[in-house]
Formats: C-alpha cells, structure tokens, sequence
C-alpha cells in the first residue's frame, strides 16, 4: 500500500482541521518512512526477489519493529503524545496517534502473510491484494481520490502555491507509485534504503501546500487580510 495511506492522511485532515497534513503524512507513512533507515542499519531486512507478487519484487524477511502491529501502536502512542507535548492539542494527538497503526491496517489487506503481531516469535498475517495487480490500483487510487475529496471540500488555497503546490504534491505521488509498478526491480538493498529516505519529502511539501490553504469555515483573526 502506497498512495492509500497518503489517502487516509488526506481525509484524517476533515476530523481535526487544526493539525497540518504535513503531521498526518508523517503520522500515517511512519513506518515506511523509518523502514530504509532500518535496512541500511542491517536491523531489518528485505529481500528483492523479481515477480515476489504482481505489483513489486520484495520478500518482507524481517521488519518488526517498523511493521508489526504493536511496534506500530508504541510508535503511534509516542507520536501522539510528542504532538500533545508539542500543540497541547488532546484530540489532534489522538488521531496522531490512532493514523500511525492505521498503517497496519492498510498493509493487511495488501501484503503476503509477512507482518507479525509483534516482535520475536508472531504470527504473519497478510490478505495478498498484492497478487492481484488490477485490484490493488482500484484500492490504492480510491483511497487516494476519496481522501483528496475530502481535504478539498474542507481547506481552500490562499495563493498560487496553495493551489498549484497541492496538484504538484499529488502528481509527485502518483509518479512514485507508477514508477514503482513500471521501473525494473531495485538494484540493491541499499538502493531501497537511500532511495527510500526520498519519502521524507512528502511530508515536508505536505507541511509546506497546507500551510498556504486555509480550513473553509474557520475564524481568521480581524487583523488578518483577506486573499481571494
């Protein structure tokens, strides 16, 4: 799962108009955004195996603290409470919080039977979508579609960049997930993990297009000037 979780990310922004995108990516893609740093640190592992499913060539050997479900609630529960810390925001924090195992959740659906319940001797779980090529781009694209929808109907731009930063933003992640389908496998593990640390970018043009939209229907301070 690829542009799903971004978009959960997108539609989460409806519940708590308060918190930037730029939080809910970080919140939602925590897993796969600590996930290269692992491998090149050797802590977890992958192998590139070509043909491992229908719509990418990894064999998940071993990931359980960035993919199992309880590393994904301890992340969770410490992202939630470092943005309580942070904004003093309680119902911000918690949906911080609930999006980080919503990862695990989403990579159910898609995976092999490869993500443990927790680290050491778990269970592997995983319903395959993965196998089924069309399929899992219908999954993947009405996440994306519903949750962009969503984010439209609540935020608005306040200038150029706010408008034309968020279609750049989105056709970034759909670049990344075609190319992903379509590229030849990756040519080592640690092309996976440097490569990988790319994905920090999402989120911080999440933090940079959703700081120039505004929430539809919130109070702007009197002193604010008012950009059509």
């Amino acid at each position: 799962m690829f542009l799903g979780h971004f978009g959960v990310a997108f539609g989460a922004k409806t519940q708590q108009p308060r918190v930037s995108l730029g939080t809910l990516f970080l919140a939602a893609q925590l897993a796969d955004l600590v996930w290269p740093t692992l491998l090149l640190l050797g802590v977890e592992r992958v192998n590139i195996v070509p043909n491992a499913t229908a719509t990418n060539p990894f064999d998940f050997v071993h990931y359980p603290f960035t993919h199992s479900l309880l590393g994904e609630l301890v992340g969770g529960l410490l992202l939630g409470l470092l943005y309580w810390l942070v904004k003093r925001n309680a119902n911000g924090a918690l949906l911080v919080g609930l999006l980080v195992p919503s990862h695990w959740l989403l990579d159910l659906v898609v995976h092999q039977p490869d993500l443990p319940l927790y680290p050491g001797h778990s269970p592997l779980l995983g319903m395959g979508l993965w196998n089924h090529l069309a399929i899992t781009q219908v999954v993947e694209f009405a996440l994306l579609g519903v949750g962009l929808w969503l984010y439209v109907r609540r935020t608005r731009a306040r200038n150029g960049v706010g408008r034309y930063g968020l279609l750049g933003l989105v056709a970034f992640l759909v670049l990344v997930h075609l190319s992903s389908l379509f590229s030849p496998p990756p040519a080592s593990v640690a092309f996976i993990g440097w490569g990988g640390q790319l994905m920090w970018l999402t989120v911080l043009l999440a933090y940079w297009v959703d700081h120039n939209r505004e929430v539809i229907g919130e109070t702007r301070p009197a002193s604010a000037p008012s950009i059509s």
